[in-house]
C-alpha cells in the first residue's frame, strides 16, 4: 500500500505538475537506507554500496522526467539500485580478471574481517549467500532481508514469478545445505 503522500506525488508525476527538487528529496528520504542494505547485501563493501547508491540516485535525478508513475517509486528505484549493483559486480569481476569464483572469495575474506558484526550463524549465512549464483543471491535478499512479495520482484527484475519462486527454492536449499555442513564440521 503507498503513502498518501507518495500517491499525491504520483499524481502530479502523471498530470506533469511537479516539483522535481520536492519529488527527489522525497524519495531520498524514504528510500536511501533501504536501497544501501539492499546494495550492501548483494555487493558487500561499504565503499562500493556507497558508490552504487549514489549512481542510483544520480540515475533516478537524471529519469526523473521520463518516469512513468506506472510502477512505483519503490519498484522503480530498486530496479534500478539492482541493476547499478550487478553491473558493478561484472564491472570489477573483468577488471581484476578474475574469475567470479575468485571475487566470491575475496568477498568471504571480507566476512571474516571486523566490517562484520554479528555471531558466527551470520557469518556463516552471509557466505552460504555469496556461494548461491548471481540472481539467487539477488533473489534471496529481496525475498529474506527485503521481504518482497514475488510480484514485486518480478517487477523489479523482469522475471516471472515462477522463475523467482524456483530461484528463491534452490537458493534455501542450498543455504540449509550450507549450513547444517558448517554445523556438523
Amino acid at each position: 500500500m503507498r503513502h498518501d503522500k507518495e500517491e499525491q506525488l504520483l499524481d502530479w508525476i502523471r498530470d506533469g505538475n511537479y516539483d522535481r527538487d520536492k519529488i527527489f528529496r522525497y524519495l531520498m528520504n524514504e528510500y536511501q537506507e533501504r536501497v544501501y542494505y539492499h546494495v550492501r547485501r548483494i555487493v558487500i563493501d561499504h565503499d562500493d554500496t556507497n558508490d552504487v547508491v549514489q549512481n542510483t540516485f544520480i540515475k533516478v535525478w537524471n529519469n526523473m522526467d521520463s518516469f512513468r508513475a506506472e510502477s512505483g517509486f519503490f519498484t522503480w528505484i530498486y530496479r534500478i539500485a539492482t541493476n547499478e549493483s550487478l553491473n558493478l559486480l561484472k564491472k570489477k569481476s573483468r577488471r581484476f580478471f578474475l574469475p567470479i569464483s575468485d571475487y566470491e572469495h575475496q568477498l568471504e575474506q571480507k566476512l571474516d574481517q571486523s566490517d562484520f558484526d554479528g555471531d558466527e550463524l551470520q557469518k556463516e549465512l552471509q557466505k552460504a549467500i555469496l556461494k548461491l549464483p548471481e540472481k539467487q543471491r539477488v533473489v534471496f535478499n529481496m525475498k529474506y532481508f527485503d521481504e518482497l512479495k514475488y510480484e514485486q520482484m518480478s517487477k523489479i527484475l523482469g522475471t516471472s514469478e515462477g522463475a523467482l519462486k524456483a530461484s528463491y527454492h534452490h537458493a534455501v536449499k542450498k543455504i540449509e545445505k550450507h549450513m547444517l555442513a558448517t554445523l556438523n564440521d
